[in-house]
């Protein structure tokens, strides 16, 4: 039986936002900030918020380490 991986949310996030010059250039910060958030799989939390209102992806898959589902 294979172990499946994580879904990594911040990628498909990255993606769903146009990529990561597009959010690196949304966020005022260099494109390789952004590019170690995707191999993490890991926002900022000072990011959060704002990653979520940019793409729509819920604060709960980006980080549920700070926002769990209730």
């Amino acid at each position: 039986m294979t172990k499946s991986l994580p879904k990594n949310f911040v990628r498909n996030a990255i993606k769903q936002a146009g990529g990561q010059v597009a959010v690196a250039q949304a966020f005022g910060i260099r494109q390789s900030a952004v590019w170690k958030w995707a191999e993490r799989n890991s926002v900022p939390a000072e990011r959060v918020i704002a990653l979520e209102g940019l793409t729509g992806v819920s604060r709960h898959r980006l980080r549920p380490d700070i926002y769990p589902a209730s």
